[in-house]
């Protein structure tokens, strides 16, 4: 920068995205740091930091028609300034237009600001109109004196305000962005997305037809926009403006998510031969026939583990719906080609659980399972680690500790990760680095991943979070299962409940109470499983009663799970523990106290574990007054329906992204500007253009990339 305090410029070579935000007038190191807090260290952030609302200081509003809740500009003299002291002490400030009088208070004021609002001074102010103690006021009105000489020009555009944090004030914020806009031109900040894959579907009902956008007309519009813009659509974020700035971020996530994908095809992957011997005879032992879907996914998956590329397949099923069976199906042809496979749960119970079901299948097959979790220490782990390491376990069961350092797998050809939602990305990614140890690191095949899930995921969110997985989809209940009939029960009816406890354990069928707490706690109203299952034992003396939750030892935990399966406990007490993997047929009846606590998703999961038998079943949600309208939707949702899928896209839109992937997953996906709900239109457009791009325009693709996510690969190369 020159002398001239006035002139800024960057480099005709230089981009908007390599030039600092110190190239700008007053921005020294202390405004650069505060500037950083909040994502902005070039002048390309400062463009892509966007208001999150607008105010209108276009026109002058008179005070006669002023009414409370709106945000207005007023202009008129002072006509008297005070300090008064009331429960908090506060500058009030009159101000009277041709039409009327108003008072301006502010609760933190300086003796200079109360210096300066003198009577007889002209005065603009714009805030928001609110019912005060003296009438209509405006509290801490943004303001400015104005001369004897004519009024200043009104704004001409609609006034931003931006995102903020401490020390950063909205004037210091729209004059900064005010300098990056007069050093915006198309050469300084690329227009990467090629003509021909501008045009932007119409977003609402308003508006079908295309629209084109440059990055720089959008941007430009979206930091001043004219008075006559439309307000409705900017602030549902659905004008073209915010929609293509929204596509080419949806974009720059779903092409790095490609990227990682071609990056994991281009390894080599073990191919697995058919081995219908196995498979057959494994079929023939089963209890129950497999549905037309469990043989539809298990032809899709046995076709991707046939081939030299590792198989990357999120496979999504209800609750009850026989995923597990479909692993073990995928399991035997690697396990027939020579080859390990392994599979990761997120808890212990369910670990448990999948060891159980897999030597119940296996051992006949005279094939061996082992497993590894955790809690696994001295002596029995090393003895587990070296049966892992030299291939005597064929199938290896475990939680997150498979994935340990010291866990050195023979030769592992598939990895099958149950409710993936619980495990980090890196997590899931991490296995693929245990490819066989036999094999030299750079010749190492990658294994098969088969991803599981019982809690549905949205399309919206699958075609963007998952985009580097090819889906599978059991959408049908094995024969004989009973639709659950759910009610709703207030607190105060709760006799009425152990009743209906007492009448189901009564006929020979077994039950749930689940409570979101393990203690009594002073500060949450809901029951604690401790005190619930003292209570229950009072109250049912003839029931034999069980307890657990997330703090027993991971032993006393499963042998709780195993009396009550085997029919040796009427009632089972628990957290939401039990919320995977538990199958127990002959529960009938689960009482789920304070629902209002728990997600949709939750819900679901836990009113899954029963209705996995014949028998006719029922859950009771036992809910605490006063619900709040979200709790009463949820429970809505859950009386209405038993559909997975449907539960998924209520929960979506009533909790957003974030909370549905939960928070392990949010970070992958940081949206700065898109809205994955309101940005569901856009998807299929986003897909089509990625193909487009990486087949016709490849040199594109990673500065797409770079511009959203910056230099930082999506996931990171664990």
């Amino acid at each position: 920068m020159d002398g001239n305090p006035n002139k800024l410029y960057t480099s005709p070579m230089t981009t908007l995205d390599q030039t600092p935000i110190t190239q700008l007038r007053g921005i020294g190191a202390k405004m650069r740091d505060k500037l950083a807090r909040v994502g902005i260290a070039t002048i390309q952030d400062v463009l892509f930091h966007l208001p999150l609302r607008y105010m209108d200081r276009t026109r002058i509003s008179p005070i006669a028609g002023l009414q409370g809740n709106t945000e207005v500009v007023i202009e008129g003299e002072i006509r008297g300034t005070d300090v008064v002291f009331g429960r908090r002490r506060s500058l009030i400030c009159k101000v009277q237009d041709n039409t009327g009088l108003i008072t301006l208070r502010f609760f933190h004021f300086t003796a200079a600001q109360r210096n300066n609002l003198t009577s007889g001074a002209r005065i603009r102010c714009y805030g928001e109109v609110r019912r005060g103690g003296a009438g209509l006021e405006l509290y801490h009105p943004e303001y400015e004196l104005l001369g004897e000489q004519s009024s200043k020009p009104l704004a001409q555009n609609l006034t931003p305000v931006y995102p903020a944090s401490e020390g950063l004030t909205q004037y210091r914020l729209r004059t900064i962005a005010e300098q990056a806009l007069a050093l915006l031109n198309d050469a300084n900040l690329e227009e990467l997305l090629p003509n021909e894959l501008l045009s932007i579907e119409g977003s609402t009902s308003r508006s079908n037809t295309q629209q084109q956008t440059s990055l720089a007309e959008a941007l430009r519009f979206l930091h001043q926009p004219p008075a006559s813009a439309a307000v409705e659509l900017l602030a549902e974020g659905l004008h073209p403006a915010q929609q293509r700035l929204a596509l080419e971020e949806l974009l720059a996530h779903h092409l790095s998510l490609q990227q990682l994908r071609q990056q994991i095809r281009q390894h080599q992957g073990p191919a697995f031969a058919a081995h219908t011997e196995l498979r057959g005879a494994l079929l023939k032992h089963l209890p129950f026939e497999l549905t037309g879907a469990q043989q539809r996914v298990c032809e899709e998956i046995a076709q991707d583990i046939a081939q030299p590329v590792p198989m990357l397949r999120l496979l999504q099923g209800d609750v009850g719906s026989g995923k597990t069976v479909v692993a073990a199906l995928a399991s035997l042809q690697a396990i027939g080609s020579g080859y390990q496979a392994a599979v990761m749960a997120p808890t212990e119970i369910l670990a448990e659980q999948h060891r159980l079901n897999f030597e119940a299948w296996f051992t006949p097959l005279d094939i061996t399972v082992v497993w590894l979790t955790g809690k696994l220490k001295g002596k029995a782990r090393e003895v587990q680690l070296e049966r892992i390491a030299n291939g005597s376990a064929q199938l290896i069961v475990g939680t997150h500790a498979l994935f340990q350092d010291d866990v050195i797998f023979h030769k592992l050809g598939l990895t099958v990760i149950d409710e993936q939602h619980r495990f980090g990305v890196h997590q899931r990614l991490a296995l693929r680095e245990k490819g066989p140890a036999s094999e030299p690191s750079h010749q190492r095949s990658v294994p098969h991943q088969l991803i599981m899930t019982a809690t549905p995921i949205p399309r919206t969110l699958a075609m963007s979070v998952y985009a580097d997985l090819d889906f599978s989809v059991i959408d049908e209940l094995p024969a004989g299962r009973t639709p659950v009939n759910t009610v709703a029960i207030a607190d105060q009816r709760r006799e009425e409940v152990v009743q209906r406890i007492r009448g189901a354990c009564g006929e020979g069928n077994q039950a749930y109470w689940v409570c979101t707490l393990i203690e009594e706690s002073e500060t949450l109203e809901a029951q604690a499983a401790e005190v619930t299952a003292s209570e229950l034992a009072l109250l049912l003396p003839e029931l034999r009663i069980g307890l657990v939750h997330g703090r027993l030892k991971p032993k006393e935990k499963i042998q709780v799970m195993a009396a009550f399966k085997a029919g040796e406990l009427d009632l089972l007490v628990a957290t939401t523990v039990i919320e995977v993997g538990v199958d127990v047929p002959n529960a009938s009846l689960m009482v789920i106290e304070n629902p209002e606590r728990l997600g949709l998703a939750q819900l679901h999961q836990l009113r899954g574990r029963v209705g996995r038998g014949s028998i006719a079943s029922h859950c009771v949600l036992l809910y605490s007054m006063p619900l709040s309208q979200r709790a009463k939707e949820r429970i809505t949702v859950m009386r209405q329906t038993n559909d997975g899928f449907v539960i998924a896209e209520k929960d979506l839109a009533l909790r957003g992204p974030g909370e549905v992937l939960g928070t392990r997953q949010t970070g992958e996906l940081n949206l700065r500007i898109a809205d994955l709900e309101r940005d569901a239109h856009l998807l299929e457009q986003v897909k089509a253009t990625a193909s487009a791009l990486m087949t016709h325009h490849p040199s594109k693709v990673a500065p797409i990339i770079r511009r959203w996510l910056g230099n930082k690969e999506r996931y990171g190369q664990v």
